[in-house]
């Protein structure tokens, strides 16, 4: 387990909402695969594969290394910077996006041929 004090890791910041910030206020296409929360400040961006790739711009501009996912299920952290996956504290509550929410995301933004779309 990484220490908290050391990666700039804060168990107390909330996620910053329910979905991507940027894709929300209409930064890009507007939609993701996934979503991934800055485990620093709680800024919650779209992972990799989607096509706007948010959460690496967050960590990369803010200087936050540490994501982790925010969907249902899933528990790991990735340093951006050493490229590596760890084990983490439990952050503030709630630890993934609504279970009603489909992924990819938000429901009605998602094009159909949205597979095309995806980064690899």
């Amino acid at each position: 387990m990484m220490n908290p004090a050391e990666t700039g890791i804060d168990p107390a910041a909330e996620p910053s909402g329910p979905g991507c910030v940027e894709c929300l206020e209409g930064d890009g296409p507007g939609w993701w695969m996934h979503l991934r929360r800055c485990a620093q400040c709680g800024h919650i961006g779209c992972c990799d594969s989607s096509p706007s790739q948010h959460g690496t711009q967050h960590a990369q501009a803010s200087g936050h290394p540490v994501i982790t996912s925010y969907e249902p299920g899933e528990d790991w952290f990735w340093n951006a910077q050493t490229q590596q996956f760890y084990d983490g504290p439990e952050l503030a509550a709630p630890q993934s996006h609504p279970a009603s929410q489909p992924a990819p995301g938000p429901q009605g933004r998602v094009p159909t041929d949205w597979k095309q779309h995806l980064h690899r």
